[in-house]
């Protein structure tokens, strides 16, 4: 008996999102006064360091989409980002 072989394929989009770093940092800024999480908690809740937090806030680093969800998760907030067609 032979085993069924697969293919898999693989889709990837891009999306720009205008003022995206800026509406996260109105957010963590938002949730630092109001729960006192500092960028070093969000950061870590979202797997990453504060170093790349500001690089996202500051739009110089590309935003995976996990990433996106795992800072949205962390700053109990969402940014309207769907790749619905």
């Amino acid at each position: 008996m032979r085993v069924s072989e697969t293919v898999k394929v693989i889709r990837t989009l891009e999306l720009e999102v205008p003022d995206l770093g800026k509406r996260i940092k109105e957010a963590r800024n938002k949730i630092k006064n109001e729960k006192g999480k500092t960028i070093t908690d969000l950061a870590s809740a979202s797997g990453m360091s504060a170093q790349n937090w500001y690089r996202i806030e500051n739009e110089r680093q590309t935003l995976p989409e996990e990433t996106l969800r795992l800072m949205e998760a962390a700053l109990e907030c969402s940014f309207g980002v769907s790749f619905d067609d």
